[in-house]
């Protein structure tokens, strides 16, 4: 993977540890923001959804693609029931697969919560399958930044892979941009440059066009080596109007810095239509350079099963 982020915290040329007087620092977080080309127009955006999938949904429905898909799904747990027993068992059915069906690539990434990391790493028999962990105190992000570090540094000792953590959306929420920024910094050198950090945007309550692009270019500059929708939990998820905007800012933030940010879809995408979709957008907007698990990923559960029928045309759920 591409990620090498070394520029400064949140890319415009502050040090988010020396607070300034008044508003020259809360400024140089909205010039970053204003400097964006990315449109906000949800109508115009919706639109333009509409188009990409009129005109190229249709050639991507094949096998190869479905593939492709499963492989870059994030085969995910995240119940409040799971135990060191069920997530073992959700675990032993990916060894299984590639066990049963070697021809075959496997997911991308068996996601749980960060407590389970230990297990899976304990469990997991297929090389080529990462571990990642919901992590800082997932979905709400409610909680000391003191918090947040030590759980996901915890997570990382146990064998995670990547670490899927909220936007503190109630910093978000009242423009403090610098707090903000600070934490995702901050998570991201706790977990290094050898793991990935995905940062969920949170889409469903952040609603407008306006609020995901503000969201998803401040958590790129930030160290951000994907950014994602939703948590699935609380408020709705995934929408090809917020993946549209987010992909768009991936492409202007690569433009302008060299460096590829991932784009993960996550809540609600349960088919293979739905995951084909999204595939589209992302190939139109973004291209070739991101069709890999390195940079595209969906968090999903029951969508690898849909997948694996619609590839091979068999009733069985391996997932």
């Amino acid at each position: 993977m591409e990620h090498n982020h070394q520029h400064d915290h949140c890319g415009c040329g502050c040090d988010h540890h020396e607070h300034d007087h008044g508003n020259e620092s809360l400024n140089r977080y909205q010039i970053v923001i204003d400097q964006s080309q990315v449109t906000t127009d949800d109508a115009a955006i919706a639109a333009d959804v509409q188009r990409i999938l009129a005109a190229h949904e249709q050639e991507n429905h094949s096998p190869e693609v479905y593939q492709f898909l499963l492989n870059c799904v994030d085969l995910t747990t995240l119940a409040t029931d799971d135990s060191e027993r069920s997530v073992a068992q959700f675990v032993q059915r990916v060894n299984d697969y590639a066990e049963a069906y070697p021809q075959l690539k496997n997911v991308a990434a068996i996601c749980v919560y960060s407590n389970f990391a230990a297990v899976v790493r304990a469990q997991l028999e297929v090389s080529d399958v990462n571990i990642a962990v919901c992590s800082a105190c997932f979905p709400s992000s409610q909680a000391h930044i003191e918090t947040k570090i030590a759980e996901t540094a915890l997570a990382i000792a146990d064998g995670a892979d990547e670490v899927d953590v909220v936007l503190n959306v109630g910093y978000f929420r009242d423009e403090a941009w610098e707090e903000m920024c600070d934490e995702i910094y901050e998570l991201k050198q706790t977990i290094g440059d050898n793991h990935h950090l995905k940062v969920i945007l949170e889409t469903g309550l952040l609603k407008t066009a306006e609020n995901i692009r503000r969201a998803s270019i401040l958590a790129m500059h930030s160290g951000a080596d994907f950014i994602k929708t939703s948590t699935g939990k609380v408020y709705s998820g995934a929408t090809l109007e917020a993946a549209y905007v987010m992909c768009q800012c991936i492409k202007e933030f690569y433009e302008k810095t060299g460096i590829r940010v991932g784009f993960k879809a996550s809540g609600g995408i349960r088919t293979t239509d739905d995951a084909v979709k999204y595939y589209t957008l992302v190939r139109e907007i973004l291209g070739e350079e991101w069709l890999n698990n390195g940079l595209f990923r969906i968090g999903a559960s029951s969508l690898a099963n849909a997948l694996f029928a619609s590839m091979t045309g068999s009733d069985q759920k391996p997932f």
